[in-house]
């Protein structure tokens, strides 16, 4: 074989390998691939908004007032009870009788005795007058006429006496009735068909008007910001929504748990709420400008508050920030947000720190 012959051979190889040491570079260092979007998100842009300013308190409800109503008779037996728990009564209303026999007779007694001082005093009053003129005539001495006009006054005074046990017993009559000193709903029930009342014993229990209110806990720290007048929104456990207005703040604070009470007038219709019912609800104080972004926007980790904001090369920058009030969707935050940045209004919870996103084609509108 000539020399001619081998070149020949080895040419192709030769020429491969000078094009390998042509191209070193494009080898060692190939195009870069662009990152791989992570979750696709949607972005809003943080506005500002009026949110309110509010107190939230937990409280229970309770009657605004309650009326007692008690005995006023002694030693009478309970006839009829007309009235029961969770009736509506009205002012004056029978809620139950007493047996009125015994003091019927002595109504009756009483009067007779009226009747019989009434004639004593016409008769006194009659032979005054005689005495007065026979008196004047000479026949009857001055200590027979000062005899006559006492004997009128005496008399005189056994009328009003019998007249003032007549007005007691027929006081002692009415009371035979126990009425509804107001209306109001009745709460409570003692009085029993058949027992012997005692002075002051109670038989009914009112909620007067049926009217209740919230007596809702605040801290001392709070209770500077509260007036009277001030909206209320309250839920009761029963799931009854309910609104109204400060009546007072309390006077004092508890010592052991330094805690207030503010009383607060319910209204418009209770539904289903009920006295003794625990209720959660906030205390309106004013309104305020506020940055907000929508609440999916915040991610809570470790105890703090984050929000991802979105760069011009779609990926998300981690932010801790300082939150707020949230009211509608929409959370105020208070520090640690730039200026001018669109955030990831849901889906946080996935992301970290420079990853890269896919925006979405409709973003999300903040409020």
């Amino acid at each position: 074989m000539n020399t001619l012959t081998i070149w020949r051979q080895t040419l192709p190889l030769g020429l491969c390998l000078a094009g390998l040491w042509a191209a070193p570079a494009a080898l060692a260092h190939p195009p870069a691939a662009a990152p791989k979007p992570v979750l696709t998100v949607q972005v809003a842009t943080p506005t500002s908004a009026t949110l309110e300013r509010t107190v939230q308190a937990n409280g229970s409800l309770a009657a605004w007032q309650e009326a007692i109503v008690g005995a006023e008779a002694q030693g009478l037996q309970i006839a009829e009870v007309r009235a029961n728990v969770g009736d509506v009564v009205q002012r004056g209303q029978v809620l139950a009788t007493l047996q009125s026999l015994t003091v019927r007779a002595e109504l009756a007694q009483a009067e007779a005795s009226l009747a019989e001082a009434s004639a004593l005093a016409a008769e006194s009053s009659a032979q005054a007058q005689r005495a007065r003129s026979l008196q004047q005539q000479g026949f009857f001495s001055s200590a027979q006429l000062t005899q006559a006009l006492s004997a009128e006054a005496a008399a005189a005074a056994r009328v009003q006496s019998a007249r003032a046990l007549v007005q007691l017993q027929q006081q002692r009559l009415a009371q035979t009735e126990v009425r509804a000193p107001d209306a109001g709903i009745v709460s409570a029930r003692q009085a029993t068909v058949g027992a012997v009342v005692a002075p002051g014993m109670e038989l009914f229990r009112l909620i007067r008007h049926g009217r209740l209110e919230w007596r809702a806990e605040v801290t001392a720290a709070e209770l500077g910001d509260i007036r009277a007048g001030a909206a209320v929104r309250l839920t009761a456990a029963s799931g009854q929504a309910l609104s109204g207005r400060v009546r007072m703040v309390g006077p004092s604070v508890d010592p052991q748990t330094r805690q207030a009470l503010v009383y607060v007038d319910l209204n418009g219709p209770l539904g289903s709420a009920r006295a003794g019912m625990f209720a959660r609800g906030e205390i309106v104080l004013g309104s305020s400008s506020a940055l907000t972004v929508p609440q999916g926007a915040v991610v809570v980790r470790d105890g703090f508050s984050y929000v991802f904001s979105v760069g011009a090369d779609q990926r998300v920058a981690q932010h801790k920030v300082q939150t707020g009030r949230l009211q509608g969707g929409q959370i105020e935050v208070l520090s640690g947000l730039p200026q001018g940045v669109k955030v990831v209004a849901s889906g946080g919870a996935f992301l970290n720190h420079g990853d890269a996103v896919r925006l979405a084609d409709a973003p999300a509108a903040a409020r």
